[in-house]
């Protein structure tokens, strides 16, 4: 416990830049993540097959894709086609990525939970497939995956340790615990420390989860 007294005595401020960095780099690669992943939905549901096929090809790469090779591909191999990424913005890329391939999953798994007779009603009246998708399935699908997106979003969080492989301007919590334990000996300390930041971090976002998929259960 005095270790950890200390440790806050000498790095909490720093502990608290890091710790506002996760949630920064969270936030700015977990939406543009899930708007990708939901028009990538909403394109998959449009009767184009080649369009299809290649929305497909691309979930499946990114779903399946370790992220710290993504990210590798993207600071190391791209400056060789001479597209040069700045650190930051090529981990909020790599984790948009990723987030995107698994919205589109997750909301594809909640879409095929709609019974088909409402999709047939909707197209008797005359609305056009565009329309029927973004009024009455996407509506539906979103309510239904608010566990499994929430599921997402703690593990994006995670992810963001994937910032501590590159020079990255600024040090999240993974990387501050690196440093100190390399300049002293509170590394055992300061990997506690993050932990319970991750571990709270983690279920704030759940309980968020839990609070909004009660209000989409009343809705459904």
């Amino acid at each position: 416990m005095n270790e950890v007294s200390r440790l806050l005595a000498d790095y909490g401020p720093a502990f608290g830049q890091a710790l506002f960095l996760t949630w920064k780099l969270t936030l700015l690669s977990f939406v543009p993540g899930f708007v990708l992943g939901v028009v990538v939905t909403v394109l998959r549901l449009l009767p184009l097959p080649p369009l299809r096929w290649v929305l497909t090809v691309y979930v499946e790469i990114f779903r399946n894709i370790p992220s710290v090779a993504l990210l590798i591909f993207i600071v190391f191999a791209l400056p060789d086609l001479n597209v040069v990424i700045d650190y930051e913005p090529s981990v909020v890329l790599t984790l948009a990525l990723v987030c995107s391939a698994f919205t589109a999953d997750y909301l594809r798994a909640g879409i095929n939970t709609i019974p088909g007779g409402q999709i047939e009603a909707a197209l008797s009246l005359g609305l056009r497939p565009l329309r029927v998708i973004t009024a009455v399935v996407l509506p539906q699908a979103l309510r239904s995956v608010v566990q499994p997106m929430t599921s997402l979003l703690i593990a994006l969080m995670l992810s963001t340790s994937l910032a501590s492989q590159v020079p990255f301007p600024g040090r999240e919590l993974t990387a501050l615990v690196s440093k100190i334990a390399n300049d002293s000996a509170a590394g055992m300390a300061a990997f506690a420390l993050a932990a319970a930041m991750y571990v709270a971090t983690g279920l704030l976002i759940a309980w968020a989860g839990a609070a909004l998929e009660k209000k989409a259960r009343i809705l459904r």
